[in-house]
């Protein structure tokens, strides 16, 4: 990340703070992937991509008191990888009752300009056909639609449309 570790994104009813994601918020991970209906990659995926020198990975943490000890502090999460010049987004998911406020674009650009930073050119993700609202934030994000997966989503079946950016604009 730049010079500082953190970036701090307020909305008009709470904020958030993007910090890189580290082993103690993967239970959180999990089950924002779980209730996201995302691929399922679990807390293994998660923990060895971690160890990977090659991998972004970021959290959203929600900057309020806790209701109790059982209260969610990540608000989403954003998981990609930088490899020969290229940034793949892999998993992008925020927790619905925080939709719609910013948090994704705000994950996904940060990883876009880490991803930059590290020489990386373009940026590659698959999302779901179906997956509108994900198409959306690509789309705000600069990311246009080049080509098709037919049949890659299982659980259930659904094409994948891959989309792309250069990343020129995010150093």
């Amino acid at each position: 990340m730049s010079s500082t570790s953190e970036q701090a994104r307020s909305t008009a009813t709470f904020a958030v703070t993007l910090t890189k994601m580290s082993e103690h918020d993967l239970l959180e991970v999990v089950e924002i992937e779980e209730r996201s209906g995302l691929s399922r990659w679990g807390w293994s995926a998660y923990y060895a991509e971690l160890q990977s020198p090659l991998s972004l990975m970021f959290v959203a943490r929600v900057n309020r008191p806790l209701q109790h000890e059982n209260s969610a502090n990540l608000a989403g999460y954003i998981v990609a990888r930088v490899s020969a010049g290229e940034l793949h987004v892999n998993n992008v998911a925020v927790r619905e009752e925080f939709r719609g406020h910013g948090i994704g674009s705000a994950l996904l650009s940060l990883a876009l300009q880490e991803g930059s930073r590290i020489g990386a050119e373009r940026a590659f993700l698959e999302v779901r056909g179906g997956n509108s609202a994900a198409q959306a934030l690509y789309n705000k994000c600069g990311f246009a639609l080049i080509g098709r997966r037919p049949g890659y989503y299982s659980d259930p079946p659904e094409d994948a449309f891959i989309m792309s950016v250069e990343l020129q604009s995010y150093a």
